[in-house]
């Protein structure tokens, strides 16, 4: 059964995109078959991975705007995770789809022709409330995973955050659930860090992730290299956070781990 994610927080620099790719990545090593779709105008999943963003002919804006049936799906053997890359195109999606019947539902529709390919669907989505993100939350079959850095006004954005998951079950999505939430960019020398991740297990009971991601140099460089901390610093800390926070997930959705072996 493939497993359809959304991540997904309206405040930037939360380490959202740096969470898709990596536990996508740890997924990918753990043997599943990932495939992680680039929801964002920025397209920085997709440069992270070492994609010319402005090179991309056949990616999720040529998907959801029809141009494309048959998607243009990017696989690394190496990274052992596959990408449908975005592009700066994709922000015109949001005037494009306007007079779209079931707009907010395109990418759900697109993501059933080929899901069964995967084990796990990874959705990064814009760091915004737009209907690029209400595509991503529609698609979310199986919840949506919350990062959430663990410094200052994180709670803020966390209260927009519910509210918005409040309004998409109240008109659009009445399933839509919380998979868990990541705490992410934590640095154990400050009693602020510590502070936010006892707040955030208050607000969210039993849905705050065990694995928690420290803030890392490795993290902050691996994207200009093209890799995912998997291949760039596979021993670092980061990677042993996210190799946790894969295991974790895959071990509550009832899934074998099967390291990947050459």
């Amino acid at each position: 059964m493939t497993r359809i994610y959304s991540l997904v927080n309206q405040k930037g620099g939360v380490g959202k995109t740096t969470t898709a790719i990596n536990l996508g990545a740890f997924l990918g090593q753990f043997g599943q078959k990932v495939l992680l779709v680039d929801l964002d105008p920025q397209a920085n999943a997709t440069s992270s991975l070492g994609i010319n963003k402005y090179t991309v002919e056949s990616g999720t804006y040529e998907m959801l705007i029809g141009d494309h049936t048959t998607p243009n799906i990017l696989h690394n053997p190496k990274l052992k995770l596959s990408l449908l890359p975005s592009s700066p195109s994709l922000a015109g999606a949001e005037i494009e789809l306007i007079d779209t019947p079931k707009r907010e539902f395109r990418l759900r529709e697109i993501l059933k022709a080929f899901s069964d390919r995967y084990d796990y669907i990874l959705i990064d989505c814009p760091p915004s409330l737009s209907l690029l993100t209400v595509n991503g939350l529609m698609a979310a079959r199986d919840g949506v995973l919350i990062p959430v850095q663990c410094e200052y006004l994180a709670l803020e954005g966390i209260g927009q955050l519910t509210q918005t998951l409040n309004r998409i079950r109240a008109s659009l999505y009445p399933e839509l659930k919380i998979r868990g939430v990541i705490l992410t960019m934590f640095d154990g020398r400050t009693n602020l860090a510590t502070d936010v991740v006892n707040e955030v297990r208050k607000v969210f009971p039993n849905q705050v992730l065990q694995a928690i991601i420290p803030r890392s140099i490795r993290l902050a460089e691996a994207p200009s290299y093209g890799l995912p901390i998997t291949n760039y610093a596979p021993e670092s800390n980061a990677a042993k956070s996210y190799a946790a926070l894969a295991r974790e997930i895959m071990v509550q959705d009832g899934v074998s781990i099967s390291p990947f072996v050459e």
